[in-house]
């Protein structure tokens, strides 16, 4: 820009370079496990709390009737609300798109359900179901929790190795 007598800037146009626009298009992130009341919620949730830009889903073969009450729970202690969730079916996600699919399920040969929609990359990322764990009260809140830190841990691992731009 040249400054005129006036000292008001002229507008000249080779003095600017136009910038191109960023087609950023996120991730699509779909998290099954067989009922979606509990590992992929917890999951799904983390995952949306670590970068909200992300497409994160979860779902189940056999969807429960609701998202499992020591759940909503443990991940309310964690800061993170999910008692608004409603476990999913798988079917409604066949037709789209999936950059990922993680199945949470602690044993992948026998008990995770299988996706047979279009996706980018399948993974498994196990852990062990708490709501099949009996005792105490105390103790199966404390299985919940374990849990609860191991899904953050591991996903927080795979978003931080994946996704963090």
């Amino acid at each position: 820009m040249k400054l005129s007598g006036n000292s008001s800037p002229t507008f000249n146009p080779t003095m600017f370079v136009a910038i191109p626009k960023i087609n950023f298009t996120l991730m699509k992130i779909l998290i099954l496990c067989t009922g979606n009341s509990c590992r992929s919620q917890m999951a799904e949730a983390f995952l949306y709390s670590f970068d909200n830009r992300l497409t994160v889903c979860s779902a189940g073969t056999e969807p429960a009737e609701k998202v499992n009450e020591k759940a909503i729970q443990v991940m309310c202690e964690a800061g993170i609300d999910i008692s608004r969730n409603i476990p999913k079916s798988v079917s409604q996600y066949l037709s789209e798109t999936w950059d990922y699919v993680i199945t949470v399920c602690a044993d992948a040969d026998r008990n995770c359900p299988i996706f047979s929609g279009k996706v980018k990359h399948r993974l498994h990322i196990g852990f062990d179901d708490p709501a099949k764990v009996t005792g105490s009260e105390e103790f199966v809140l404390n299985e919940f929790r374990r849990v609860r830190d191991e899904i953050k841990e591991k996903f927080y691992l795979f978003y931080q190795e994946n996704l963090q731009l």
